[in-house]
């Protein structure tokens, strides 16, 4: 079941820079702060940064959260959605998965224990 949007991702080219840059806009520290992965707490929510991928509008994917990934994920491929990258365990207890809609859309899914449902506004 999708409990609701947890993640937005945008790929950077360089991840300090980025961190740095991010800092300032939300005038907040990262929560989780690895050379693979920055996450920054906003409302109830994240922004996440990724040292790969393609910056720019077709760069950022939005992760839906749910309290059982894999059963999310089977349930979405027998909706009609295709693999595009497993499910993952992306460090401190967060696994990720990402999926291709029937119109090519990315979709992902992300198990966070960290998302707070009561901080969202």
């Amino acid at each position: 079941m999708i409990e609701g949007l947890r993640t937005v991702i945008y790929p950077v080219t360089d991840l300090a820079a980025a961190t740095a840059w991010y800092q300032r806009v939300l005038e907040r520290e990262p929560y989780f702060d690895e050379p693979y992965y920055v996450g920054f707490e906003v409302g109830g929510f994240e922004l996440g940064l990724i040292p790969d991928g393609v910056p720019g509008s077709a760069g950022a994917t939005a992760y839906w959260g749910s309290a059982d990934i894999g059963a999310e994920v089977q349930r979405l491929l027998a909706l009609g959605a295709l693999a595009d990258a497993p499910v993952t365990d992306v460090g401190g207890g967060i696994s990720v998965a990402t999926l291709r809609d029937p119109y090519g859309n990315l979709f992902g899914v992300i198990q966070n224990p960290h998302f707070d449902r009561a901080k969202v506004r």
